[in-house]
């Protein structure tokens, strides 16, 4: 049951971070980029802190899954995308896309690799 605590705590702070920074940027989806990005990053140091027993199980559910999880988000990745293209910003929605994605690999590679 204390595991589910952590993440719930967690949970909460990085949802209003997202929420704060989606108000932050007025809903643009540079917000979801922005909170992808940072997410994916954060979400790197602590697995290798984790992984290399530099923090504990309970920082990681706390942090990793909860707060993660919780701030980044892949749905509201994928609606902002299909509205981007239903408006026909189609280049937009390609770089929103690709640097999603290539961003947030090479960050999380370079993150492990160090």
């Amino acid at each position: 049951m204390y595991q589910f605590f952590l993440i719930a705590v967690g949970g909460f702070f990085g949802s209003m971070l997202r929420f704060f920074i989606s108000q932050l940027v007025n809903k643009h989806f540079f917000g979801t980029w922005i909170a992808n990005i940072t997410g994916s990053l954060l979400l790197a140091v602590l697995l290798k802190f984790y992984l290399q027993a530099m923090i504990s199980e309970a920082v990681w559910l706390c942090l990793g899954v909860g707060f993660c999880g919780a701030y980044t988000t892949f749905s509201t990745f994928g609606s902002e995308t299909i509205s981007l293209i239903e408006t026909q910003k189609f280049w937009t929605a390609a770089i929103y896309v690709a640097s999603s994605f290539l961003v947030a690999i090479s960050i999380v590679g370079i993150i492990l690799a160090l």
